[in-house]
């Protein structure tokens, strides 16, 4: 089993564009990946040339080119954005949850679990004061904990014990409500919202349908 650091992830560097590495370390051209993955070869040629820039890309087209490739969405996201701005160590909070998920589809529930106490990833995030993150991870801990029956890791005790000071919603659901000028999503997402995200302030309604 290889255990993955997702600030080992945030922080790697390249030199050159990794998509182009990737397509020569696996022998593929452009073309067979634009037939596998189904996205225009147009679309890769301008990802791979950087006049588009991956991490702009819709989610779909992100994991259909690194499900195509066999590797993880967050690895093909944060390498190019590192190879546009080396600088820019940490992804957006949206990005971040995105690649917590599809780690989590990726690896299964106990896997993910097991590799994330492993390398004790919360207290990393902690340390580093990228709160929301270390949250949101713990939370998917104790979430899929709870779901299988797992006993929670008493490690972490002292960050269950906080909470971010304003409730930090999603996006679109951000969006939905500023459209239209109400609140009214913000309350459904609420109402929906998964406890163990909830407590830390984070209004988490589904970790499962990604794609």
């Amino acid at each position: 089993m290889t255990i993955v650091r997702l600030t080992d992830i945030i922080n790697t560097e390249v030199k050159n564009v990794y998509l182009n590495d990737l397509l020569t370390e696996k022998k593929i051209s452009k073309y067979r990946l634009s037939k596998e993955s189904g996205i225009p070869k147009a679309t890769i040629a301008d990802i791979c040339s950087r006049k588009a820039r991956i991490e702009k890309c819709s989610a779909d087209t992100i994991y259909k080119i690194s499900k195509a490739l066999g590797v993880s969405m967050e690895s093909l996201i944060e390498q190019e954005m590192e190879n546009y701005s080396p600088q820019l160590k940490r992804p957006s909070f949206e990005v971040f949850k995105s690649n917590v998920c599809h780690l989590v589809k990726e690896k299964g529930d106990i896997d993910f679990i097991i590799d994330t106490l492993a390398t004790d990833e919360v207290r990393n995030l902690y340390n580093r004061k990228w709160y929301p993150e270390a949250f949101y991870l713990l939370a998917m801990i104790d979430f899929l904990s709870g779901e299988n029956h797992v006993p929670l890791c008493t490690k972490y005790d002292d960050i269950r014990a906080q909470k971010l000071k304003n409730i930090i919603y999603p996006a679109g659901v951000l969006l939905s409500d500023t459209a239209v000028d109400t609140d009214k999503h913000r309350s459904e997402c609420i109402k929906n919202a998964i406890p163990e995200f909830l407590r830390f302030n984070i209004a988490e309604s589904d970790v499962r349908n990604v794609y």
